[in-house]
């Protein structure tokens, strides 16, 4: 049987730099200069995006089912999506760390469950259904959370 070496010993002559607690002053300074995304803005974007991305996809092949298509499949991130960020938003969220962290669990779950749920049902909701251009529309609207960092609130100045 092998035996696994122990861990070495860190340089007892190197320091830890300590961690230091900080004030609700420097806490809001902070908050101030690093904007949260809201999660409205980022269900705004997936909207403009399927809309974009349907009227792009009827005009690109002359085929309104096409567009249709396109425009479910996005509609299959932006609904799950906005019903997450409700969640997210509401009053039981934001009563403490535990529940935050719960609420967003059980929210993303419902989430997946809409997105799954929209998807099976394409087939009879969406006539002539294209899965190329649901597929297309669905991941347009999926990169929407990356866009939505490049265009996050700008940091507010603050006057030391």
């Amino acid at each position: 049987m092998k035996h696994i070496a122990p861990y070495p010993e860190e340089d007892k002559d190197s320091e830890e730099l300590p961690v230091q607690p900080i004030s609700a002053e420097q806490a809001r300074r902070l908050r101030e200069q690093n904007p949260p995304v809201s999660p409205w803005r980022v269900v705004a974007g997936q909207a403009v995006v399927a809309v974009v991305t349907a009227l792009a996809a009827w005009a690109f092949t002359g085929k309104q089912n096409v567009g249709w298509s396109a425009f479910y499949g996005a509609m299959a991130v932006v609904i799950p999506a906005a019903v997450f960020a409700r969640g997210l938003t509401g009053r039981f969220s934001s009563l403490n760390a535990g529940t935050a962290a719960i609420g967003f669990l059980l929210w993303e779950m419902v989430k997946i469950g809409i997105s799954v749920a929209m998807l099976m049902l394409a087939p009879k909701l969406v006539p002539g259904l294209s899965w190329p251009a649901l597929l297309v529309g669905l991941i347009l609207a999926m990169k929407v959370y990356w866009v939505a960092l490049a265009f996050k609130p700008r940091p507010r100045r603050t006057e030391n």
